[in-house]
């Protein structure tokens, strides 16, 4: 069950309970789904019990049960909690990890390009792909921090877990294996990345370049603590296993998202940095 299915099934669920008199207010036009941050909250996690709480009058908790109970029947869904205030945890059948990244590999992206503009004298002194970056940064940022390639620079964060996910697909090739996205790497430390790759679709349609900017800065920063708690690549004597395939899938499929969002904003996402 990919995002995209168990938020119809959300929907579907919610609109059943509006029918069956369980619930009182209208049937949202979506619900979102997403992939929670931390271990232990179940595959993904949905608010619209918080949602139709504010229409209905009724505690969120009381709705959260009526849809949990309707929700841990469908077929696909393993278990559903409910969390406080009133979040809906929905832990699936099978591995979610895989199925996200198999999403992305396998989906097409490349989102229509912003229309940014840069002025002349701004690109003249910090460069196209910083001047487009600069129009995105909060206020009070230092624009010439832009131009120096250190960790406090969020352009450059971004396009440096993008170089680095080629740099491991060309290591990997060379020790003779490629991505599994079938494959589970059961890292809990991938949980923030997953959820990022996740919503990297939701971001991008709401077509705001500032928040897929910071989308992308999460997205990088989440990347790279991973890789430095998970290893991609066997080290030594290591012969490639399930997991080094699973963990350079994951690694792929970030720089797919990356590529795309740069894309979009009109930066260059270089394979070598």
């Amino acid at each position: 069950m990919t995002p995209a299915d168990l938020s119809r099934t959300v929907l579907h669920t919610v609109r059943r309970a509006v029918e069956a008199d369980e619930l009182r207010a209208t049937v949202p036009a979506r619900v979102s789904v997403r992939v929670p941050p931390r271990p232990g909250c179940g595959d993904y996690a949905t608010n619209v019990a918080l949602r139709l709480a504010k229409e209905s009058g009724r505690p969120a908790r009381e709705i959260a049960e009526v849809l949990r109970r309707r929700l841990a029947a469908e077929p696909g869904i393993a278990r559903v909690d409910i969390a406080e205030p009133g979040f809906l945890n929905i832990t699936v059948e099978g591995a979610v990890g895989g199925r996200i990244v198999a999403e992305v590999l396998g989906g097409t992206l490349r989102g229509e390009p912003y229309d940014l503009r840069p002025g002349p004298a701004l690109v003249e002194r910090l460069g196209s792909d910083a001047a487009r970056w600069s129009l995105l940064c909060p206020p009070g940022l230092d624009r010439d921090l832009l131009l120096v390639q250190r960790e406090s620079n969020p352009l450059f964060r971004v396009r440096y877990a993008h170089a680095r996910t080629h740099a491991l697909v060309r290591n990997a090739r060379d020790l003779g294996f490629t991505a599994d996205a079938a494959g589970e790497s059961a890292d809990e430390c991938a949980g923030p990345l997953l959820a990022a790759l996740a919503d990297h679709a939701r971001v991008g349609s709401t077509r705001a370049p500032e928040r897929l900017a910071r989308h992308l800065e999460r997205t990088a920063d989440a990347y790279l603590r991973w890789q430095a708690d998970c290893p991609v690549l066997p080290r030594g004597d290591e012969k490639p296993s399930v997991v080094h395939r699973a963990r350079l899938a994951l690694a792929e499929a970030t720089g797919k998202v990356l590529a795309d969002g740069l894309h979009q904003l009109g930066i260059t996402a270089p394979a070598h940095l």
